[in-house]
């Protein structure tokens, strides 16, 4: 397989561990389909031509389903397959910043795992700490601002091939039955539209599979020290439908995450609920393949997790509740199209995020006698379609498409007194913003290891808000039509060694600009660029070395300011320039020990101050000056089953919270660790993770309610947590 693909320069890829099998000889010329098929009889195994050049070997009959196989070793020297750049490709073959997390992460509750785990395991990936569901995300440095305003978020949350992200903060999704992560760093502009300033974020779910029964089911239980106690659990059923044709695949889970801030006589008040639900059905139809899926996640947080001083206890004041329902359903129909091959989806999303905080404070100029409760609730509502053809042409690798997205919110504020008789609306907005792109990508090779790379989009980008305060109604409308191009090199000087250079661009609709008179007007939308130079090196044993270097240049920065009401707004902050350095390392140590690291070092700060605002210190908010990360694994069999021991250690940087001299704390500076033990049976599994055995108590973000900034606010790290889980696979 290794020298096939090196001979005929196309990748092969396998979800599973390949049998010990002689394949029968080959000589003289043959085409990689033939030549596949050829070594492969006999064995059980079928190749699939996933994308022009790229194969991947799955099991032609049922089989029984291996018991949390690890992924197997890479065929040619690369890693697994990725599509976050919308086409199959090797690690070896993207000319651009992309990290993979493998899943499932040992010694964890998949029930409970979401973006933070994600976070604790990657280079380049910030999230705010207001808590799950209400966090915004970043990576590289592009931050606007750590408030949740009505700026499109710089990183755009996709579910396999479809978006569930406009506007909306990270919805946290569980990561049960998930493949892997994709980060995709930098502008995605070119490919993905606009708004998409950071990069993408991927979550690439396990497909149904028309050749085996499959199932699994996970319990466990979690308590935090000097906190409470709560459970959680997964299950996973895959039924053929249609022997080697369809399937359909059901996962379910929940989880009980107990709280640990004391709010007066509420003990562990911000405990939180999640409950998730995911099915797909596929149908394999000669060479085309339809997958249909639906998900839904409910997370419900009783209280606000932050503080007024160090420590886990604040005085008594109204519970902030958070509540984050998400549901989408999805459509992908994949085929040939000719001698290229043809992809089209379409999904619906529906996000609705309501919050409530404690007004009692902070609110009095709203025009409500004794207010208590500000209740903003968020209906978001994002429905994304593309088709994109992928083909070779005389040694040119081609990816073309048109794509389609519409995005609408619905944003209502209010205001109620103490007594719950009085609620005046302080506004409501309506946002609707299209767009339309047709896109192109196009790589082709100079020499045998030295190709280039050259894409972009043209687009057009509309946008209508409709603002509704003090009885009045403004209506506000702009359009863009532009181009966002890309470019790349990429040299390959030995098999498995990348090197490669790359421009990016992306641009984002400008914000609104309330006036003082009530008069709307759109801000100028941000336009970004970046250039990346990166090192990526992959080694026969398992070893992995990235290495990349960046320099964005961001004009019209658009960033959320808070107000003196506690609302929030949009304002034009000005240019901002962001330098960094990141570096990830895995290395296999002989036979039983493994070891993990990386870092970012990165500048990030406003190098022209256009809010009208006296800064001293220019740092963009959120980013932390550096952040690093260490851990050390050991795997050794124990009778018949394998044991392993994990340490992992991560440090955050110093970051600020905002521009605004008058609540630019400080922040970070944190050191978190992570202690993970399992016994791994042929079906079974037993883990116990503690997370931060340390007992380190340093503030990950300094907010929480915009009313009661006036005193300085604290987000703790929770006190050392336990988690024991067992599952079983069938």
């Amino acid at each position: 397989m290794a020298e096939l693909a090196r001979q005929d320069n196309v990748a092969i890829g396998t979800e599973g561990g390949l049998p010990d099998f002689v394949c029968p000889p080959i000589t003289g010329h043959w085409p990689p389909a033939r030549a596949l098929e050829h070594l492969l009889k006999g064995s059980g195994l079928r190749a699939q031509e996933i994308a022009p050049g790229v194969w991947r070997i799955t099991a032609r009959a049922r089989v029984a389903a291996p018991a949390r196989a690890a992924p197997a070793p890479p065929l040619n020297g690369e890693t697994i397959i990725v599509s976050a750049t919308k086409q199959a490709q090797t690690l070896g073959q993207v000319a651009q910043a992309i990290t993979v997390l493998r899943l499932p992460l040992p010694g964890a509750a998949q029930a409970q795992m979401g973006t933070a785990s994600v976070v604790a395991n990657l280079d380049g990936l910030v999230l705010t700490a207001l808590g799950p569901g209400r966090n915004r995300m970043f990576i590289d440095g592009v931050a606007d601002s750590p408030f949740n305003g009505a700026n499109q978020s710089p990183v755009a949350v996709y579910l396999d091939d479809t978006r569930l992200t406009y506007s909306a903060p990270d919805p946290d999704l569980r990561l049960v039955d998930v493949s892997r992560i994709e980060v995709l760093k930098g502008p995605q502009g070119a490919l993905y539209g606009t708004g998409v300033l950071g990069g993408i974020y991927r979550v690439v779910t396990n497909r149904p599979d028309p050749d085996r029964v499959a199932g699994s089911v996970s319990l466990g239980v979690s308590t935090v020290l000097g906190g409470g106690t709560a459970p959680n659990g997964s299950a996973m059923v895959n039924l053929p439908l249609l022997a080697g044709r369809a399937a359909l695949r059901v996962v379910a889970y929940g989880s009980d995450e107990p709280g640990w801030i004391d709010t007066g006589p509420r003990a562990d008040s911000n405990r939180t609920s999640v409950a998730g639900v995911r099915a797909a059905v596929a149908l394999e139809a000669g060479a085309w393949r339809i997958d249909a899926s639906g998900m839904a996640q409910w997370i419900n947080n009783a209280d606000s997790q932050y503080t007024y001083s160090p420590g886990i206890n604040r005085p008594a004041q109204l519970a902030e509740p958070h509540d984050n329902d998400l549901s989408h359903v999805a459509l992908r129909v994949e085929g040939p199209a000719g001698g290229s091959r043809l992809v089209v989806t379409s999904a619906y999303t529906w996000h609705d995020v309501h919050d409530q905080l404690d007004a009692t404070q902070g609110a009095a100029s709203l025009g409500v006698a004794n207010p208590a409760l500000f209740a903003d609730g968020r209906d978001y509502r994002v429905w994304d379609s593309e088709a994109r053809l992928t083909g070779r042409w005389r040694g040119l690798h081609w990816l073309a498409g048109l794509a389609h997205v519409e995005a609408r919110e619905g944003e209502d504020r209010n205001l109620s007194d103490a007594s719950g008789t009085v609620s005046v609306l302080i506004d409501h907005t309506a946002r609707v913003s299209h767009d339309s792109g047709l896109f192109f990508d196009g790589t082709l090779p100079i020499t045998a290891r030295l190709e280039i790379e050259g894409g972009g989009r043209l687009f057009h980008d509309s946008f209508t808000s409709e603002r509704t305060a003090d009885g009045a109604v403004t209506t506000l409308s702009a359009n863009r039509d532009g181009f966002t191009p890309s470019a790349a090199i990429r040299w390959r000087p030995a098999p498995g060694r990348t090197l490669y250079l790359r421009f990016g661009s992306a641009f984002r609709q400008g914000g609104l600009n309330t006036q003082a008179n009530g008069q709307v007007s759109a801000y100028p939308g941000d336009q970004l660029t970046t250039f990346t130079a990166g090192w990526r090196q992959q080694g026969a044993a398992g070893g992995e070395f990235n290495a990349a270097g960046f320099v964005t240049l961001w004009d019209h920065m658009q960033s959320d300011i808070l107000l003196a009401n506690g609302l929030i707004e949009t304002r034009t902050a000005g240019r901002a320039r962001i330098a960094g350095l990141e570096l990830s390392l895995k290395q296999p140590l002989g036979e039983h020990w493994r070891i993990e690291g990386g870092g970012t070092a990165q500048s990030a700060l406003l190098v022209r101050n256009e809010l009208g605002l006296a800064l001293e210190d220019t740092r963009l908010p959120s980013i932390p000056d550096y952040t690093l990360r260490l851990a050390v694994e050991r795997r050794w069999p124990m009778g018949a089953a394998q044991s392993h021991v994990r340490l992992g250690l991560n440090q955050t940087g110093p970051s600020r919270l905002s521009f605004q001299p008058g609540i630019d704390r400080k922040m970070g500076n944190v050191l978190d660790s992570r202690i993970e033990w399992g016994l791994d049976w042929p079906r079974t599994r037993l883990a116990l993770a503690v997370s931060n055995p340390l007992a380190r108590s340093g503030n990950l973000f300094a907010y929480g309610n915009p009313f009661r900034l006036s005193v300085p606010e604290f987000t703790p790290q929770r006190p050392p947590a336990f988690n024991l889980t067992l599952s079983r696979d069938f």
